[in-house]
């Protein structure tokens, strides 16, 4: 199924690793087949890495930007998500924390991802944590 992009004058984005950017007008682009695609809205760099559920995102977009080194972000990913279930009571964020280990499992990392965010909505809500990087995020628990 074709994945539409609305993007606006001078967004960015990650195409199979390639970093590009719009011209200076809204623009469409339909992507015809399968590729990992993430808005520069999504996209959180190292020093952003400041959270429990920001430690979960993280090597999950690394796995979804790049899957062939995807082995080497997944013990990571694995200690983050059991330090966090560790850390929480809430059935909403561990039950996150199960889907998204389940999704990364099955190599389903953008969904993994979406998931991902979910803990870091969660977080920021349960700690008046507003972080910075991920952008729509209200962070988890």
């Amino acid at each position: 199924m074709p994945l539409k992009l609305s993007l606006k004058p001078g967004e960015r984005f990650v195409l199979n690793g390639a970093v590009v950017q719009n011209g200076d007008r809204r623009s469409v682009l339909v992507l015809q087949n399968k590729a990992s695609v993430l808005r520069e809205k999504d996209i959180m760099q190292p020093d952003e890495v400041n959270s429990p559920a920001r430690r979960i995102y993280f090597p999950v977009m690394m796995m979804y930007l790049d899957e062939s080194a995807a082995a080497k972000f997944h013990d990571e990913f694995t200690l983050r998500v059991s330090e966090f279930m560790s850390a929480t009571r809430n059935p909403d964020a561990m039950a996150d924390c199960v889907a998204a280990s389940r999704h990364v499992l099955a190599r389903e990392y953008y969904k993994a991802l979406m998931t991902a965010r979910k803990l870091i909505e969660y977080e920021e809500q349960r700690l008046g944590h507003v972080a910075s990087g991920v952008q729509q995020g209200r962070s988890a628990d």
